[in-house]
């Protein structure tokens, strides 16, 4: 069984939650992100040690970041960076933001967290990736191939992007040694699950309910071990066959 440490954006609830809990089961040693102070009813073992607070928003912060990760890593090695840190900013009433809807500082926004902060983070840690031979995850979505009822254009086209910036990572880190794929789930149980996805979820997915944020967390894992070794440059679909 492969352990290591990982650094995971985006830990704070829902897929990311169940990714530190699942990885923490294995024996891993993790390293958090999120833009939120650490919260003491944090029951996680080492969670404050463990927990870095940054804004991916703001593109000057990466380098900060990368090096405090740095200070944290006792061998210099880093064996999975996983990308889960996205938002997917609402209208009035949790309305969808389509183009007109998206002014210019929502797409700055959007795409700073869900994608330019990613590719930083990702080159900044080259080093460190490359000398543990280790493995990217980037979180995409099924809404960056397919329009969405609730995902608004911005966060759409981020995912898209982050699909692309996978590929590009897979071609250019795989000769270092280093892999990189993404995972796009769709309707998945979380806290934040907008109004109708119950509906969407009996007209749209043939296994007929939602996913779990554990079994994304199973395929992320699956991803950062050795039995993924050959898998570079996959998008795997996690929306129990929404997307066919």
């Amino acid at each position: 069984m492969a352990t290591g440490y990982m650094l995971l954006t985006g830990a704070s609830r829902g897929i990311g939650h169940a990714t530190v809990k699942l990885f923490q089961e294995h024996g891993w040693r993790i390293l958090t992100v999120s833009r939120q102070p650490f919260s003491e009813a944090c029951a996680w073992p080492a969670a404050r040690e463990s927990h870095i607070q940054a804004d991916l928003s703001d593109l000057g912060q990466i380098a900060a970041l990368a090096a405090t990760v740095r200070e944290r890593l006792p061998d210099g090695k880093l064996h999975a960076l996983v990308n889960n840190a996205g938002i997917s900013p609402k209208g009035p009433g949790g309305s969808r933001l389509g183009v007109l809807a998206s002014d210019a500082d929502t797409w700055t926004k959007v795409l700073n967290v869900n994608l330019i902060s990613t590719a930083l983070l990702a080159r900044e840690l080259l080093p460190e990736l490359e000398a543990a031979q280790g493995s990217i995850v980037n979180v995409t979505s099924i809404a960056g191939s397919r329009v969405h009822p609730f995902a608004g254009v911005a966060y759409a086209a981020s995912k898209a992007g982050l699909a692309a910036l996978t590929r590009e990572l897979a071609h250019e880190f795989g000769p270092r040694g280093v892999r990189a794929n993404a995972i796009a789930p769709g309707e998945i149980e979380t806290s934040i699950l907008s109004p109708g996805t119950d509906r969407l979820v009996e007209q749209e997915v043939p296994l007929g309910r939602l996913g779990s944020p554990r079994e994304v967390a199973q395929t992320i894992h699956f991803l950062c071990g050795r039995a993924s070794s050959y898998i570079n440059g996959a998008e795997i679909h996690i929306n129990g066959g929404q997307h066919v």
